[in-house]
């Protein structure tokens, strides 16, 4: 029982993760709580959805497909919604504008598609096998393997590459690094992007494990995303996949020991705790007051 709900925890905490990266990218460099990043997720499901059936791709290209469609929509958000309102005194006029895009999205949805429950077509082939006790389906290893290659690919590509190095500069002091000649606005463009890449990969997931997506799927696991984002510590890359991953195992762990209903308590409870506990999160560093 135990070690079958370490899987399951496993699985869910990866997609949780993914979201929960987004989070913590844009937060890092330019002070922001994307709250329109859960209907990001919600669009790449639906982007997804739309290749599998209609043009009838298989799953990993409706993924590569929904992350690129997910990319051009989280541009577009930055540029619309918040670059106009960046560099303003109040950061309470972004924070409005985000929770705006956020319900702006989500209605968009709705009237294009209606509320209705959609369902992922059996694409997949779902095989089970046993390692011991454990119960793992074939959907669960290309869960746990997609998630493992995009954040070891996110680790490298912060690290290695030019474009990394200038996230990481802008998000230690963004004025420096304009003066410094780093292209600020490509840069915060690019973060959103890859973010919200991030987020359609666990959009496309999420619809294919529990095989179903709705137009208001963003909101709750948004909440529970940016919940695993502070938990692990805001603006903490390394942070955000902890936080994500040990979400997702306790709150399985609290639906299979607790109650079901305690399902969504769980990630809200463990946000009060760290907050009164341990405000920078697991990884994150405190801020030095300025006196």
């Amino acid at each position: 029982m135990f070690w079958q709900q370490l899987v399951n925890g496993l699985t869910l905490g990866s997609t949780y993760a993914l979201i929960a990266l987004g989070y913590t990218m844009v937060y890092g460099i330019i002070q922001l709580i994307n709250f329109a990043h859960g209907e990001i997720y919600m669009f790449g499901a639906f982007a997804g959805l739309f290749l599998v059936t209609v043009l009838q791709v298989n799953v990993f290209v409706a993924m590569t497909g929904a992350m690129i469609f997910c990319m051009v929509l989280g541009v577009l958000v930055e540029r619309i919604a918040y670059r106009p309102l960046r560099g303003r005194s109040s950061r309470l006029s972004a924070l409005i504008s985000a929770i705006g895009v956020s319900i702006f999205l989500s209605t968009l949805m709705v009237l294009m598609h209606g509320p209705e429950t959609e369902r992922y077509p059996d694409t997949v082939k779902i095989a089970s096998f046993h390692v011991g006790t454990i119960q793992v389906s074939s959907l669960q290893v290309i869960i746990l393997v997609v998630t493992a290659v995009l954040m070891i690919w996110l680790q490298l590509f912060i690290h290695r590459t030019r474009l990394g190095k200038a996230m990481r500069a802008c998000s230690q002091d963004l004025d420096a690094a304009a003066l410094m000649g780093v292209d600020v606005n490509r840069v915060i463009s690019f973060t959103f992007a890859l973010g919200s890449a991030l987020a359609a990969a666990g959009g496309v997931m999420v619809g294919l494990y529990y095989n179903a997506v709705w137009p208001y799927m963003g909101l709750m696991a948004g909440l529970k995303a940016f919940a695993a984002a502070v938990l692990g510590g805001i603006g903490s890359i390394p942070g955000a996949m902890l936080g994500g991953i040990s979400l997702g195992i306790m709150e399985i762990f609290g639906v299979a020991y607790l109650s079901s209903s305690y399902r969504d308590a769980i990630a809200f409870g463990i946000l009060i705790l760290v907050l009164i506990v341990r405000p920078q999160g697991i990884l994150g560093k405190p801020i030095a007051k300025k006196v």
